[in-house]
């Protein structure tokens, strides 16, 4: 991404750094002194980037001064933002936005130099998505009007166009030829994860299994660009629906925002109409009070659903890149799902879902407090993954906020806890933080800065060691999971797993989640724990296999402990092919038939 001339919006990526992270980053000196000149920064900051998306570099990849820097000025500026605050800047930055399609060879500097005929330029970047895409941030508003008066609207010879005037725009060039030979063509950013040959290549090279988690956490996260594509795209579909509701406001929210999202993950988003019904104006004086006259409906359900429905239609008929839309509106939360062909997004817009944004924040503030939260949600995440206990299609998987949940539920349970219980950062919240949702206590601390640090020194091959091996060993059939008091209590019914939502105490988030794959998910943990402490101190300079948290994402090769621990684990398909090339290299291992029907349902 290139920076043009600061701002501090810019500086304000997510999720922020953690404490651990700030400290290295403030060790280093990392950009607390910028070149002077807008140019020079441009290209210091297009260095530092590079150097950070670098698979060796230890440091998380980052543009701003990180908290508890040195530089006071900075430092001050950084350290109190909230959860609301960063989403509040991140607003404003989409809304000086805009999203334009250009052609295959475009002039980059010929562009720009266009474009700051209107304003400003900030910020800018380049992206593939069914053809290249530009996004520009101009330094105030007024400037993507001046391009809209500046803009027309094509006429075909055989298609009409729906005359709608967005912040989407298409550029053509008018003369190609002359115009791609001159200058540099464009640069596009990645926006997609890498292929898993790729990572487990890439992890390989890792000089320890701490080395390896933290790699796969660099090449997998959000991106600084993609996470400005978000904010954008949700931006680009509230203008549409503030043409119906001119207070409204859509935000992201789930793994956009919350600090755990990878590359390629759908784009949830949350339709805010609470803005709508309060009247911000000064109360005056006199015998009169004025209200809106509006429809009723007989609840606030039915509401969702004829909003949802209108805005669906018209997202259907003149949103610009909207394709497939589909209105599910009978669901427990009312949705209309929809592909943005630009950003390549598979989008889910609900409303009034106050709860999941403050979802959101809560693992926010988690993945913030200790860089140890977020590496190890990321390896467990793409280690279910790679072996079919999750997936993208509704069933009996589990789901990465399951997944999630139970890391932040192992990390409370150590000694001394890395994490704390969810009721402890309820006793730190003022009264700004006070939060109920429809009869939901949702209130905890916003300010990172009141939470008090982990004393826990362990280190990331321990901890993903030890999850697997507290979970290969859990009671789940006498025991729940539950964030809020962090630890374990009696389970409510008879669900084979029960994870209490941390703001819907009588919800289950895994009440989807059958026998038959609770079993397959406890002994994968318990195979992957053997793998882990056999492989332990091994690294790619002793090893021409993949070793390490490399062999936990490979689906057969996790179960290689099956041939040294009979009875730990399930005899699958992969488990008999494992046995079949071992026994080739080694007639003393003993014949996997003997295994065969153990557990033949697990296949």
């Amino acid at each position: 991404m290139r920076n043009t001339t600061p701002d501090p919006s810019s500086l304000l990526l997510c999720p922020p750094p953690s404490r651990q992270e700030a400290a290295m980053a403030a060790r280093v000196g990392l950009m607390t002194r910028l070149p002077l000149c807008a140019q020079g920064r441009g290209r210091f900051l297009d260095a530092l980037h590079r150097h950070l998306s670098s698979p060796g570099t230890a440091i998380l990849k980052r543009e701003e001064p990180p908290l508890g820097s040195a530089e006071p000025g900075l430092q001050e500026e950084t350290k109190n933002k909230t959860f609301s605050e960063v989403q509040k800047e991140r607003r404003e930055q989409a809304q000086r936005s805009i999203l334009i399609s250009c052609p295959k060879k475009v002039p980059e500097k010929k562009l720009l130099k266009h474009l700051c005929q209107h304003g400003e330029i900030t910020n800018h970047f380049f992206f593939e998505s069914f053809g290249i895409h530009a996004v520009i941030e101009f330094s105030k508003k007024e400037s993507i009007a001046s391009l809209q008066d500046a803009t027309f609207i094509p006429r075909g010879e055989t298609e009409f166009p729906i005359p709608f005037k967005s912040r989407f725009f298409h550029l053509n060039l008018k003369n190609p030829s002359n115009q791609t030979s001159d200058g540099m063509l464009v640069q596009c950013s990645n926006q997609s994860s890498p292929l898993n040959a790729d990572l487990i290549q890439t992890l390989c090279n890792a000089e320890s299994v701490e080395g390896q988690i933290n790699t796969l956490m660099r090449m997998l996260q959000i991106t600084e660009e993609n996470t400005r594509l978000r904010y954008l795209t949700c931006s680009l579909i509230e203008d549409i629906a503030a043409a119906y509701f001119p207070s409204c406001t859509i935000k992201p929210f789930g793994s956009s925002v919350n600090s755990f999202g990878k590359l390629g993950c759908d784009l949830d988003m949350f339709l805010d109409l609470d803005d709508i019904g309060k009247n911000h104006a000064t109360k005056t004086a006199g015998p009169f009070l004025m209200e809106y006259q509006v429809k009723n409906v007989s609840s606030e359900r039915w509401a969702t659903q004829k909003i949802l429905a209108v805005i669906g239609e018209c997202l259907d008929n003149f949103g610009p890149g909207c394709v497939s839309v589909q209105k599910i509106l009978h669901a427990r939360c009312p949705l209309v799902r929809f592909s943005h062909q630009a950003s390549g997004f598979q989008c889910d817009l609900t409303a009034n879902n106050r709860i999941a944004m403050k979802s959101s924040e809560l693992l926010y503030i988690y993945g913030s407090l200790d860089s140890r939260v977020r590496a190890l949600v990321f390896s467990v995440r793409s280690w279910a993954r790679q072996h079919a206990l999750t997936s993208s299609i509704p069933g009996a998987w589990l789901t990465n906020f399951s997944l999630t949940i139970m890391v932040i539920f192992f990390l409370q349970k150590r000694s001394p806890p890395v994490l704390p219980s969810l009721d402890y950062l309820k006793n730190l919240a003022d009264a700004k933080d006070k939060c109920i949702i429809e009869g939901n206590d949702c209130t905890f601390v916003s300010n990172l800065d009141r939470i008090k640090p982990s004393e826990n020194t362990e280190t990331l091959d321990i901890l993903l060691c030890q999850f697997f091996e507290y979970f290969g060993n859990f009671s789940f059939n006498k025991n729940s999971i539950n964030i809020r008091k962090g630890k374990e209590q009696n389970k409510p019914d008879s669900s084979p797993i029960y994870i209490q939502n941390p703001f819907e105490p009588s919800l289950n988030v895994s009440r989807n989640v059958n026998e038959s794959q609770l079993e397959r998910f406890v002994h994968l943990a318990r195979e992957s724990a053997w793998i882990l402490q056999e492989g332990k101190g091994q690294s790619s300079k002793s090893s021409n296999h993949p070793w390490g948290l490399a062999a936990l994402l490979q689906p057969s090769a996790s179960n290689k402990s099956k041939a040294k621990k009979p009875g730990r684990g399930p005899t699958g398909e992969a488990v008999r092919k494992l046995l079949e090339s071992i026994k080739t290299d080694s007639t003393k291992l003993p014949p996997a038939t003997g295994e065969k029907r153990t557990i033949s349902t697990q296949s």
